[in-house]
């Protein structure tokens, strides 16, 4: 399987391969490359309907660029930190990136997100956001305020004015939640339709299958979410509980 950057001539199969309406597996499959390969490489350069080879090939050299130009202080500061490759980091956090944006969030949202779960100290500043994105304030602050409604981030006040942002295991259960809740409103105003179309309509019968099908979805998905989360604290506390009380020897 073939290595390094993709090539000109790569990007303008994966151009022909969308125009064909290939799933990215088919052109990755052709090209003998990894599918997160194609994907990361169709998301981060205007998604299936906007990707352009000459355009992403020209992007790339562009941020290619950017990094030989700070390499040499990231590696020193990665070498730091666990011994880590930068290059390795560098590439994981594109294709989580890549994963979340696929999820639905914005690729702005995607970079605050998995900025906040990559950093060991689990919080940061705006202001460090800002320095690690290389992005405005405002850009920091309007990704923050969307993922905070979804329950995927919390802030703090810290000292002085500023405020930290934080991720943490009960941050996921919590945006289940508030996508089950989404989801019910979704069935209410579909139900609601039934009564305004007609009982028995073609259109209310539509809005009522929408509604039932809903209304299961977001029961399985509060109940999946409340099990799992007992699963996995149970599994924490298993080890301390289970070292306690020594099985007895008899």
């Amino acid at each position: 399987m073939p290595g390094g950057r993709l090539t000109q001539q790569e990007r303008q199969r994966i151009a022909l391969g969308l125009a064909d309406g290939l799933a990215y597996a088919e052109i990755a499959r052709s090209l003998d490359r990894p599918t997160s390969t194609i994907t990361r490489e169709v998301m981060r350069n205007g998604g299936p309907a906007g990707y352009r080879a000459d355009l992403a090939h020209r992007a790339t050299e562009q941020r290619a660029h950017r990094r030989r130009q700070t390499v040499p202080r990231d590696r020193k500061a990665s070498q730091q930190a666990h011994g880590r490759d930068t290059e390795a980091v560098r590439a994981y956090e594109e294709m989580f990136t890549t994963v979340l944006m696929q999820s639905g969030l914005s690729k702005m949202m995607s970079r605050v997100l998995v900025c906040l779960y990559t950093t060991d100290a689990g919080s940061l500043t705006a202001s460090e956001l800002v320095q690690h994105l290389e992005v405005s304030p405002a850009t920091i602050s309007k990704s923050i305020a969307f993922l905070e409604s979804q329950g995927l981030v919390r802030r703090e006040r810290a000292e002085g004015r500023r405020e930290r942002y934080f991720v943490d295991d009960d941050m996921w259960y919590q945006s289940m939640i508030a996508s089950a809740r989404s989801i019910i409103e979704l069935g209410d105003v579909a139900r609601q339709g039934v009564g305004i179309l007609g009982h028995g309509s073609p259109a209310a019968n539509r809005l009522e299958n929408i509604a039932r099908f809903v209304d299961f979805v977001s029961e399985s998905i509060t109940r999946a979410a409340e099990q799992a989360r007992e699963v996995l604290y149970t599994k924490a506390e298993t080890p301390q509980d289970g070292a306690a009380e020594p099985p007895s020897d008899r």
